[in-house]
């Protein structure tokens, strides 16, 4: 018998349309092209090709070309085999709900599509919530939702704006959502590791990959993985290349414009690999799954907003920033500060003992293969559900009930 200290979770079972029919429809949920290869096996997607000779043989059928929106399938199919999960609802310390709710918005972000388009699954989730007794009794606040989007993707506040109101919902405000970004004001947000390629398939896959990155010969100072954004003004990720550009062999630009770093390339992987540091600007918005994908090769991330993760991955990363990484101001850049000088400064031992921490914490950031998580390890998936539950348990004994 496992040790549910934290307690036990009851998964509900859902109507079909809520999940397993958004993924036998993959080829209608984007409205470019089909979801079907991103999201099979069980989320983790296509296995990965090409990586002969850059990492460990052995370590290759370990890595997917991940979605970075397949948390949803993720959470759903680890849950379902989970250690401390009840059939017994009356047992049960949490409530998982199973919607894949950014699979379902996803569709619907773009084009000729209306409000009432975006929030009609929200909506009906949450009608079919308001019908199970265990629900009525606690108002939703013992229950847990994964959300494999960005939360502004839910928080649309006028009709004409980007996103579903799926999180501004009567009924949604109690629950615990997981997401891969959250809003650093909302006690309800939490943020969990975007998913990566890296599915480890047992402990000592994991060992095995720390050993790699940790003795790996890093012959570049820092690189920079991304697409300028042509379309802003003064567009910091330019300047980051510019810099980048003109401190020859020093640093190595991965131009991602277009598709070209799109899942189904190692070029991204390798640049991380082989720099002891990796520029990590926002994204679309603060955060960005290059974070993890940096991080997971040993490469020691470089932030120049607080919001990219300081603010968002608590559970995963050390309380203190300066134990796994640089931060440089983004004013400082735009007016002249060198990001060359910055990271020179380092000592050997500086930069070793740095990226130790980014080392110890890669288990926390990779979500394993087997259904039932790795013998000793925890991931990031363990880390996320013990998390909820203690935050559910501790909310029940101090009387903490929101109406």
């Amino acid at each position: 018998p496992h040790n549910c200290s934290f307690g036990r979770i009851f998964v509900y079972n859902l109507p079909v349309v809520f999940n397993q029919e958004l993924l036998d429809n993959c080829v209608e949920l984007d409205p470019w092209h089909s979801r079907c290869r991103a999201l099979s096996n069980d989320g983790f997607g296509s296995k990965a090709t090409g990586l002969s000779g850059v990492i460990p043989e052995d370590l290759v059928p370990a890595w997917y070309w991940t979605d970075q929106f397949a948390m949803e399938i993720i959470y759903h199919n680890r849950i379902l085999n989970y250690k401390c999960r009840t059939m017994e609802p009356d047992s049960a310390t949490a409530f998982y709900i199973p919607f894949y709710a950014g699979l379902a918005v996803g569709k619907y972000l773009w084009f000729k599509y209306r409000w009432k388009d975006r929030d009609r699954y929200c909506e009906m989730i949450l009608k079919w919530l308001q019908e199970q007794p265990h629900w009525n009794s606690s108002g939703g606040w013992d229950h847990f939702i994964t959300m494999g989007r960005i939360t502004w993707d839910f928080r649309r506040t006028k009709d004409e704006d980007w996103g579903s109101k799926c999180i501004y919902l009567p009924g949604m405000r109690n629950i615990t959502r997981l997401l891969i970004e959250r809003n650093p004001w909302d006690y309800f947000d939490v943020a969990v590791p975007y998913p990566t390629g890296f599915h480890p398939r047992s402990d000592s896959d994991v060992l095995e990959w720390q050993d790699f990155v940790r003795n790996h010969n890093r012959k570049t100072l820092f690189c920079f993985a991304g697409a300028p954004r042509d379309t802003i003004k003064n567009d910091f990720r330019s300047l980051l290349l510019r810099q980048c550009m003109n401190v020859s062999g020093l640093c190595r630009a991965v131009d991602c414009a277009g598709t070209r770093c799109s899942n189904g390339t190692s070029l991204v992987l390798e640049a991380f690999l082989d720099s002891e540091f990796c520029l990590q600007p926002r994204g679309d918005s603060f955060t960005r799954r290059s974070i993890f994908d940096c991080m997971v090769a040993g490469s020691i991330p470089v932030f120049f907003w607080h919001r990219t993760a300081y603010l968002q991955y608590q559970w995963f990363l050390p309380s203190d920033p300066k134990s796994y990484s640089v931060f440089i101001h983004r004013n400082e850049v735009k007016n002249g500060t060198s990001i060359k000088s910055v990271l020179e400064s380092y000592s050997k031992e500086e930069v070793k003992k740095i990226r130790e921490k980014v080392i110890e914490h890669i288990p926390k950031l990779v979500y394993a293969k087997p259904k039932e998580g790795l013998e000793s390890i925890k991931d990031a998936f363990d880390v996320a559900i013990e998390g909820a539950l203690k935050r559910i348990k501790e909310q029940k004994q101090f009387g903490h009930k929101w109406k």
